[in-house]
């Protein structure tokens, strides 16, 4: 091939013209070596970091000045295309004369109105112009900024550019997509571009595709490319703020050709709309309703913005028919792409072909049945009588948004407020942060508080279940491995033991629920699992448990009828309307019979909020992994008429995922039991941890547990027979630095870092070789790009099977907790000079990816970009001081030199209260001040706030409690008592109070302190990593750190730059 017939891919250097930029030049020539020499190191050497680019503390980025061999100074030119200017990097761009808007040129930028020739780029698929330079604020250049927000990928030069008017693409693949491109010098005057991991025929071309470097470092093209406009006409830039921009992009999704000025004629560049923020206490259940619908449409309307958003085109479908007859379609969206459309079992999707001149367009809407490892997808048609099962090419898949979950969420908080029966009055008022005493809950204790089928109690967790039971509100904190599935399902075999009615058991997801059923049925008690109708196709493990499964397989006389209409219905695909309706008249007669036999119903939140459970009552009520769900979300199952409530979850791991940055702003994303813990709701915390080997639990134990974690397993029954090259083989761990450059993955919103994923190939193989199986492996990284770019890159560089490679799990953080691996490999992939850690400072997603390996954990990072960040840095320093930090190829490791500062006690700036802990035999430790804040045997007691005279049992409340008038008949537990009252407070009333018990004991379960308040580890906000431990799952700024890769449970969030323009602790949107 002749590579002058590729003059938009090659670009070729004129040494005669840059010998101004020697200075420049020789700085690039210390950092990258001789470009035109082959290598001296490999990537998985330490050299790596000068083979990638990384970026100079001095702030020029590496690769953005023309190249050279040996330090030659050189011009640049095109090949092959004779009327294209020399580049001229002396040349100072600043205008002349400054024009006024009505002398702009079209090529203008369309936010900065910058429109030098060389400073400029079009983006292809808006038809717009924008330039490479980076306004106050903004968190990347003009033009990489609006190639996010507006998705696309494709950039052409200007006509008057030094390189003419080209668009940018590989001189391979012909890839136009410029978050994968880059260059690589193939002679001493010469440079290509080609995407990324592009593979060459090196008989053809003798090109060192080790010196491959982005074109766009640090969010800017690099300069030998597209020239940063000059200060003197930076300062001339017109001057918009982040949310101008971000406004006129949304509106140019309406209206392409609308300009800034409709933003400001149209008010966008007034702030947005105000909503209130949650509150710790709330005056009535009104207040509550008020300032949490908002936020509950706030993040409905933008999951249903985004969700509309996600479309594939050109999918090709494999056609199937279930067990049911039903027709199925199999796809996969495009390997490994991480911008891909995310779904989960249970979601409904739009199948859809255009039709063309012989038969007409077809669309069918469907359910996702299947997700296979291979990343196919499943979704059984509701009716696939018409389907073109004949076509397999050309379909286009659109997701179906539905709004059912929020529904439910404000049904909840509706009926909180108006329903008086919805929750017992002492539940009610803690939920709403009122200090009222707590009652005493009538219970038989049992002689043994394990239950029959599980595993025996330790003490904790004795002491947990013990606690529970006396309690009519509960929370329960589980750090990792502490056996809080087993624990809370024998606080619900207790419970049910009770003869107080059903228990009602959720978790905001359907795997936690599956987990909490299969070990709640082992105990002997009848179990129902109920599943949306969505999800009754979707196969799970507790089918045998699942409502409609039961129904299905009632053998009994009198359902014979319905037992008949199903199968008709099976085989036909639909009845009668007579017979439908028969048929849906007996079903529900079935469901309501076998839910009020079970003694325990299992279902999510969400599904609580079904008309099949609403309509039904349940005393007590116990949420798993409550700390994952809002409070909105949580409220569904209590508002069932709980009078005894347990929470169960971990503060100091992941919380809520919250999309809307309003919403999340506004503390959306802070979950209940959060909020109880700031209440003075003291936590009961399972102590003893029986995942990880004890060297893997030190670190998390002492900084986010306050050193409380006590270890169930030894170091002898967490350690095999493995050929791996540990630093020290009884202690399995070790950070292994790697500093290879971080880039921007193909999408454009996340990152991803090639040296990293070679390793994790190295450490994978390793492993491999040793003995270990691959679903004993797990790879965790923060971000998508990387994640997607580590399967793809063992599947094609792999040293061993492919298949091997393709059982290996590669996840976020966020996908693998609750879960575990025997070997975890954690690839951190930040590695910069300016941009920081993103959200990898959150201590909470720490916290989660250090305590998923049970038998051993290779962390991978740059020592020094991550030491930047105090809790990091802490955490490397417990490496080094065991001369686990090292360096080198795998069989030769050695200890890494590298120097930190010393480590510092993290803290936490949210007061919260002393855990509550017990003795070994499950006795609480006495303590001299009441549980809930009161003074001791004799001393006065609080009551509700706001001066309530008292709770006279039997009475009718008809006060007034702030704004709200009430008449009330809520029912709870407690005896006749009265409340002092401050002087200047107003009247509440009196409230119904049933169940009489003697009145609460301030010395019964008051427990020894430890740590926690302003000292807590590992909850609360902290001060030196400047992010919200509390807070939803967010990315994380960091002083000028700026970020654009966010994660949620459905992996990735597509939108740029509000993370770095928003307040701390914000979710972007």
């Amino acid at each position: 091939m002749d590579l002058n017939s590729q003059s938009q891919s090659l670009y070729q250097f004129d040494d005669s013209q840059l010998c101004s930029q020697s200075q420049a030049l020789e700085f690039v020539t210390d950092d990258l070596g001789d470009l035109g020499a082959a290598p001296t190191q490999t990537q998985e050497d330490l050299g790596v970091a000068a083979e990638l680019g990384i970026a100079p503390p001095g702030g020029s980025y590496a690769g953005e000045e023309p190249y050279s061999a040996g330090g030659v100074c050189g011009g640049c030119s095109t090949i092959g295309d004779t009327s294209s200017a020399p580049l001229n990097f002396v040349e100072d761009y600043a205008l002349e004369v400054e024009a006024t808007p009505t002398e702009l040129p079209p090529w203008r930028c369309e936010y900065c109105n910058i429109h030098t020739p060389a400073a400029v780029v079009k983006c292809v698929a808006t038809g717009k112009w924008f330039c490479n330079y980076k306004p106050a604020g903004l968190p990347a250049s003009c033009i990489v900024y609006h190639l996010v927000r507006s998705r696309n990928s494709e950039v052409m030069l200007h006509k008057e550019s030094p390189l003419g008017e080209i668009t940018l693409e590989c001189f391979i693949t012909g890839t136009k997509n410029v978050f994968q491109l880059g260059f690589v010098p193939v002679k001493e005057d010469l440079v290509v571009l080609l995407a990324r991991d592009t593979e060459v025929n090196h008989t053809e071309y003798d090109w060192d595709l080790s010196k491959w470097a982005p074109l766009i470092q640090e969010k800017e093209f690099v300069q030998w490319l597209v020239k940063k406009p000059s200060d003197a006409e930076a300062l001339r830039a017109r001057n918009l703020n982040v949310g101008q921009i971000q406004k006129l992009e949304e509106l140019w999704r309406t209206n392409p050709s609308a300009t800034i000025d409709d933003v400001i004629t149209t008010d966008g560049d007034l702030p947005d709309a105000e909503v209130a923020s949650v509150q710790d206490r709330y005056e009535d259940a009104y207040q509550y309703q008020n300032i949490m619908g908002p936020l509950v449409k706030l993040e409905a309307d933008y999951d249903k913005h985004m969700k509309e958003q996600q479309t594939q085109e050109n999918i090709t479908v494999r056609w199937d028919k279930g067990l049911n007859e039903k027709r199925i379609a199999f796809f996969s969206f495009s390997q490994n792409k991480e911008d891909e459309m995310r779904v989960l079992t249970g979601d409904e999707l739009l199948l859809k072909h255009p039709g063309d001149g012989t038969r007409p367009a077809w669309q069918g809407s469907g359910t996702v049945v299947r997700l296979s490892a291979s990343e196919e997808i499943g979704i059984e048609l509701k009716s696939g009588g018409n389907a073109p099962i004949d076509i397999n090419h050309g379909f286009t898949i659109d997701f179906v948004w539905k709004s059912i979950a929020y529904d439910r969420m404000q049904v909840a908080l509706k009926t909180f407020a108006v329903d008086e029966t919805s929750v017992s009055g002492y539940i009610y008022h803690r939920l709403l942060g009122h200090e009222v005493e707590a009652p005493q809950v009538r219970v038989t204790l049992p002689r043994r508080f394990g239950a029959p089928g599980l595993p025996e109690l330790n003490h904790s967790q004795v002491f947990a279940v013990k606690e529970v039971l006396q309690k009519a509100l509960s929370i329960v904190q589980g750090p990792p491995g502490t056996g809080k599935t087993v624990t809370s399902a024998s606080i619900v075999y207790h419970l049910a033991k009770q003869n107080q009615g059903q228990t009602l058991v959720c978790a905001p997801s359907n795997v936690a629920v599956d987990q909490l059923t299969e070990k709640i049925h082992k105990t002997g008690l009848r179990v129902v699992r109920f599943c949306a109708k969505s999800r009754e196709m979707v196969d799970s493990r507790v089918e045998y448990l699942t409502l409609h499964y039961q129904v299905r397989h009632l053998d009994t006389p009198e359902r014979a009828e319905l037992h008949k209409l199903q199968l008709l219905k099976d085989e036909l695909g639909e009845l009668s309307q007579q017979d439908e309706k028969k048929f849906n008249s007996l079903k529900r007669a079935a469901e309501r019979e076998i839910l009020e036999a079970a003694d325990v119903v299992c279902c999510t939140c969400s599904a609580a909020g079904d008309p099949r459970i609403s309509s039904l009552r349940f005393r007590q009520c116990l949420v798993d992994e409550a700390t994952q769900a809002t409070e909105p979300e949580c409220l569904i199952p209590i508002v069932l008429g709980a009078k005894q409530l347990v929470l169960v979850g971990d503060h100091c791991q992941l919380g809520p995922v919250v999309m809307c940055k309003n919403a999340a702003k506004a503390g959306l994303g802070q979950s209940l039991f959060e909020r109880l813990v700031m209440l003075s709701v003291r936590p009961i915390r399972l102590q003893v941890q029986y995942r990880m080997h004890p060297c893997l639990s030190e670190f998390p134990s002492n900084t986010f547990y306050e050193g409380t974690l006590q270890n169930g397993v030894t170091s002898a029954e967490r350690q095999l027979e493995l050929d791996f090259p540990w630093p020290n083989p009884n202690r399995p761990m070790f950070f292994y630095t790697s500093v290879g450059q971080e880039e921007v993955s193909a999408s454009g919103t996340s990152y991803l870092n090639r040296a990293e994923a070679t390793n994790v190939e190295k450490l994978v193989s390793r492993f491999l070789s040793g003995g270990v199986t691959p679903d004993q492996i797990g790879v965790i990284t923060p971000y998508e790009g990387q994640r997607a770019y580590i399967v793809s890159y063992m599947q094609r560089n792999g040293s061993l099977q492919q298949k091997l490679y393709s059982d290996i799990e590669v996840a976020s953080v966020d996908a693998f907790q609750g879960r575990e691996k025997d070997y975890i490999i954690l690839s951190c992939v930040r590695s910069n000079e300016r941009q920081g850690i993103g959200f990898l400072s959150d201590p909470r997603r720490l916290n989660v990816a250090l305590t998923r390996a049970r038998f051993g954990m290779v962390v991978l990072g740059n020592p020094k970009v991550l030491s930047k960040q105090p809790l990091w840095n802490n955490f490397l320093v417990h490496f080094k001081e065991q001369d686990l930090l090292v360096e080198g190829p795998l069989n030769a490791l050695k200890r890494s030199m590298v120097q930190f500062a010393r480590s510092r006690k993290y803290e936490s700036r949210v007061r919260a209260p002393p855990v509550q802990q017990g003795l070994g035999d499950g006795t609480p430790l006495p303590m001299a001040s009441p549980m809930m804040g009161g003074a001791g045997p004799g001393g006065p007691r609080r009551g509700p706030p706001n001066g309530a005279q008292g709770f006279m049992r039997g009475a009718s409340a008809n006060g007034s409690y702030g704004a709200h008038q009430y008449n009330s008949q809520r029912s709870g537990y407690g005896s006749q008592s009265e409340y002092a009252m401050p002087a200047t407070q107003q009247s509440f009333g009196s409230m119904s109070l049933t169940d009489s018990q003697p009145a609460f004991d301030s010395q019964q379960g008051a427990f020894q302190t430890q740590g926690y308040g302003s000292q807590s580890q590992g909850y609360g906000y902290d001060s030196q990593q400047q992010g919200y431990c509390g807070a939803p799952q967010i990315a994380f700024s960091q002083g000028d750190s700026q970020d654009f890769a966010l994660t949620s449970s459905q992996e990735e969030l597509y939108r740029y730059g509000e993370v770095w323009s928003g307040p701390q602790g914000s979710r972007p949107s």
